[in-house]
């Protein structure tokens, strides 16, 4: 069932006519984890045989669209753990041919075969950390103020202080001439490389909740007798939690990641979307709505803007709904009201904010 909430705003945004800004072309689903406190050594050398280590595997991936595209060929797994030092975070890549050719670090790695990390500690879809790795333990790490959609920028000279990682090929690296069974990461992420630029505090407590996605960036290639080529076309994209277009800069997309100070079996079902998450989205649906607007038209004038709303899609039963809207010449912000949290709002930057 679907209805029209209209909303009038006035503004007067001198802007370029462009493309409309791409939005998910999936329901608002984000995959849950919950991440428990480990209280055993873990050792960082890519293979993930200690103690600390559980089966507690997340979904295995799927493809960064979402339910349009048939299961990756190829399993993608991860499993997390925290203590008051780092975040772990252990992948398990399938492959039948482990290869990489960048070894310098801050190099573009998605242009290798990799494994990509995306944090965003306090969910407000700005000021988040991106790291990536291939096959030959080479690291990219890089902080972004805000999305590329908003202008970013990103920070490529940040790096993580005290990052920790490791790779451990199940066959042979750059070899054509057999079949390898894949590659393995581990990384220790120290909290304190995050805390300056969190937002939130690290490291957690139990229950806190952070965004986070995952991806792999998976090239065609051909085996030679001098190596591997890549072959010309469009790399996979295969994620944790799906996105619903081709673009991990989208944090309102990525998984919900919650800390457990305890040691006890783990239950991710019951972690999912929470009243705050969807207040957000119920959010973003305005930022789109902006965004398309300014896109369209040159918006001198004021305008009318009408947001068309999925109600099976958008659950307000936590939150005020309409959204308190204000405007002024060149800006414009709109609020609710979370039952039991208080007041989430979102402006022409896209950044979610806290308001009380």
């Amino acid at each position: 069932m679907r209805r029209a909430l209209l909303l009038l705003i006035c503004l007067a945004a001198a802007r370029a006519a462009g493309e409309p800004l791409p939005r998910p072309e999936i329901d608002f689903a984000p995959r849950g984890y919950l991440c428990l406190r480990t209280h055993f050594e873990v050792t960082v050398d890519g293979v993930m045989d200690e103690m600390a280590w559980n089966e507690n595997w997340t979904d295995p991936f799927v493809d960064i669209w979402g339910c349009h595209c048939p299961e990756p060929p190829l399993r993608t797994r991860v499993r997390m753990l925290w203590d008051d030092r780092a975040l772990y975070i252990g992948a398990e890549l399938e492959e039948t041919h482990v290869w990489g050719t960048l070894t310098e670090r801050d190099a573009v790695i998605y242009h290798d075969n990799d494994f990509e990390v995306f944090i965003d500690p306090d969910g407000d879809t700005h000021d988040y950390f991106e790291l990536e790795i291939n096959a030959l333990g080479t690291v990219w790490d890089l902080f972004l103020e805000a999305p590329y959609r908003d202008g970013g920028p990103a920070v490529h000279e940040w790096d993580i202080q005290g990052l920790r990682t490791a790779v451990d090929v199940q066959g042979t690296l750059n070899t054509p001439g057999d079949i390898d069974i894949g590659w393995t990461v581990e990384i220790a992420i120290p909290w304190t490389a995050l805390a300056e630029r969190a937002g939130v505090r690290c490291p957690p407590a139990d229950g806190d909740r952070w965004r986070l996605n995952f991806s792999r960036v998976q090239w065609e290639v051909e085996a030679g007798p001098e190596g591997y080529r890549k072959l010309e076309g469009p790399e996979k994209n295969w994620v944790w939690s799906p996105q619903g277009l081709v673009n991990m800069h989208y944090p309102e997309m990525w998984g919900v990641v919650e800390f457990e100070d305890l040691s006890i079996a783990a239950d991710t079902d019951r972690v999912a979307a929470d009243r705050v998450d969807r207040a957000g989205w119920a959010l973003r649906q305005v930022y789109y709505a902006q965004r398309d607007h300014h896109a369209a038209e040159d918006a001198c004038t004021p305008y009318r803007l009408e947001l068309f709303i999925d109600e099976d899609a958008l659950d307000t039963s936590w939150i005020q709904w309409p959204p308190d809207l204000q405007a002024e010449a060149d800006a414009y912000s709109a609020a609710v009201r979370v039952n039991g949290r208080g007041i989430l709002g979102i402006d022409q930057t896209g950044r979610l904010r806290w308001l009380d």
